[in-house]
């Protein structure tokens, strides 16, 4: 264990670039968060997407806090070398790194430094004496964590655990894991994408509704403080098949491009393939227009995709998709100048949205 320091000035490279005002915000709110009641945080995310090195900032962010950052996956000097790939690394006097998994050693390296944030990555790695089963075991997730929050409840330190996930997204390990920290924190993004979601999915003691969009650029990620720039495309021209869609994530209205295409189905079963959007939904939406608008969806080919890769579960979507399908099948283009948010009843009714003026205020 030691204090990790810079020996030379290294360009930053791969940094999480126009995010400062951002770390700041997550820094200025774990030194608040230091004398509150929420101690044990957990983010998780797909392989690569940035946990650790979100971590890393906020560790070395925190200069007036005694950090130390436990790895189980990368040794002392590989974290250095990240730091400095970074340019972060010169002036963590209070920043100590430990390459450990077993959690005795971990805490007699707690009870000699008393640190004021502990940063464990990743939670899976680690390994309690107490128990045989191997580290990433259902038992030893469980028992790692709740070594973790004994210790941060009795002593008022705030821990923050790196969580891997399995192949269908969901949290690797028990699903009491989720119950047992105060803050549960998600990465998104696709490896094919560009974009990056940060959501609350639990928070103990304040609002789960902010999110934060950032777009993967070769040197780090950029913060996208409007959305629907990357979530409309700039073409030339009006096509059919193509409407503009509003929807709330969290507590930000968003602005979606809709992209549909319908032909004749001449392979038998017509296909119906959405992107970004539940097939079920799609499949009753089309119910819909054909008994009770009269168009004949039976006999058609339907392919829907969000733009921007983004996936949409807001009802309020419906309207726009159904224009887009209906834009698309009569060669009808719709104007990139009208908005469309309605949710869609198995009568064919028009149901109002929730928040319909933060949507009417959102810039395109």
């Amino acid at each position: 264990m030691g204090a990790s320091g810079s020996e030379q000035n290294t360009p930053a490279r791969n940094t999480f670039v126009g995010r400062e005002r951002e770390l700041a915000e997550l820094v200025a709110a774990c030194e608040a968060g230091a004398d509150s009641d929420t101690h044990l945080f957990l983010i998780h995310g797909e392989p690569g997407i940035g946990k650790s090195t979100l971590m890393l900032q906020i560790g070395l962010g925190l200069k007036k806090f005694k950090v130390l950052y436990v790895s189980g996956e990368e040794s002392e000097q590989q974290l250095k070398m990240r730091a400095q790939r970074l340019g972060i690394a010169d002036g963590a006097k209070n920043f100590f790194t430990l390459a450990e998994t077993n959690t005795k050693n971990i805490f007699l390296a707690i009870e000699s430094l008393s640190p004021q944030l502990v940063i464990i990555d990743s939670i899976q790695t680690l390994f309690s004496p107490l128990l045989d089963s191997t580290p990433g075991s259902v038992g030893q997730v469980r028992q790692t964590a709740g070594e973790m929050m004994k210790f941060a409840k009795e002593t008022n330190t705030p821990v923050f655990l790196v969580g891997h996930i399995t192949k269908d997204g969901s949290l690797a390990g028990p699903k009491v894991l989720e119950h047992m920290v105060d803050t549960v924190l998600q990465f998104e993004g696709d490896q094919h994408l560009a974009y990056r979601i940060l959501r609350t999915t639990k928070n103990r003691f304040g609002s789960t509704a902010e999110i934060g969009i950032y777009e993967m650029l070769g040197n780090g990620l950029r913060e996208v403080s409007n959305p629907s720039e990357i979530l409309i495309s700039q073409k030339d021209g009006q096509l059919s098949g193509a409407t503009i869609g509003a929807t709330i994530e969290g507590n930000r209205p968003l602005l979606i491009e809709i992209q549909s295409l319908v032909s004749p189905a001449s392979y038998g079963t017509p296909q119906r393939t959405p992107n970004g959007f539940d097939q079920k939904r799609l499949n009753m939406l089309l119910a819909v227009l054909e008994k009770r608008c009269g168009f004949r969806m039976g006999t058609q080919d339907v392919f829907v995709n969000m733009a921007g890769g983004i996936y949409v579960e807001d009802p309020a979507i419906d309207l726009a998709l159904c224009a887009s399908i209906i834009s698309s099948m009569e060669e009808i283009p719709v104007s990139d100048k009208v908005c469309f948010a309605a949710e869609i009843g198995l009568g064919g009714e028009l149901r109002a949205v929730n928040r319909i003026a933060a949507i009417t205020e959102t810039k395109m």
